[in-house]
């Protein structure tokens, strides 16, 4: 398939989880209905620490789940791996679909080229990153860091956050968004719950690595990014 319509649900999150869970359902069913063929949530659970700006542990008042599991949309399990205590015990989690190949990191993640860079090594096509910035990075550094991923490696980049609740105690910058392999932003959501759709071309991402092919002019003979074994 040369293109897929990708969906990227900003969910207004609440502390009643059941309420989630139906919200959530309902925007997925919306989406499927859209023509999106992979849709993709916002996570939760992190730690950051910014001298004068923000604090925030969630590692304090809740804990991380026991299992990781990508479903299909018939609700069949595509790939499923066990956790160890809050980290996933294997590094790397890419899962293979009818569309292309994707690669999965979490909000701080994003930070590091070098996952990126060994997810473009293993073919992927699209990396999503769910994701909760605050308002202090996320003005400052959400989509740049998407924009240079993306560019780097010649691939797609999707980040969905929760939407913005002012009145929680942690405020999620918002601004889900969708970035070509060009590096242009080819949909961003506002700070309100919606869902963001872009269709992913890979005959485009082929087009553009022919143009500029760096993954045949990289001086391999002087440096490399290799995956360790967990």
């Amino acid at each position: 398939m040369a293109s897929f319509r990708l969906a990227l649900i900003q969910l207004q999150v609440s502390s009643i989880k059941s309420d989630n869970l139906i919200r959530a359902c309902g925007l997925v069913r919306e989406a499927a209905k859209q023509g999106a063929k992979v849709v993709s949530l916002p996570i939760h659970l992190f730690d950051i620490d910014v001298p004068g700006k923000i604090t925030f542990q969630e590692s304090k008042i809740l804990s991380p789940g026991d299992n990781f599991s990508t479903f299909n949309t018939r609700g069949s399990v595509v790939q499923h791996r066990i956790a160890d205590g809050s980290l996933i015990s294997c590094a790397f989690s890419v899962v293979t679909t009818a569309y292309c190949r994707v690669g999965l990191g979490i909000c701080y993640d994003i930070r590091f080229a070098e996952l990126a860079q060994i997810y473009a090594q293993r073919d992927c096509q699209l990396l999503v990153y769910p994701g909760a910035f605050n308002m202090t990075t996320g003005p400052a550094h959400w989509e740049l860091l998407q924009r240079g991923r993306a560019l780097d490696n010649q691939l797609y980049v999707a980040t969905v956050s929760p939407a913005r609740d002012d009145k929680a105690s942690y405020v999620a910058w918002g601004h889900s968004t969708v970035v070509s392999p060009w590096g242009e932003v080819l949909a961003k959501a506002g700070t309100e719950e919606t869902i963001v759709y872009s269709d992913i071309d890979l005959k485009k991402l082929a087009e553009i690595r022919q143009q500029i092919p760096i993954y045949n002019q990289k001086r391999s003979d002087l440096y490399a990014v290799e995956a360790k074994k967990p």
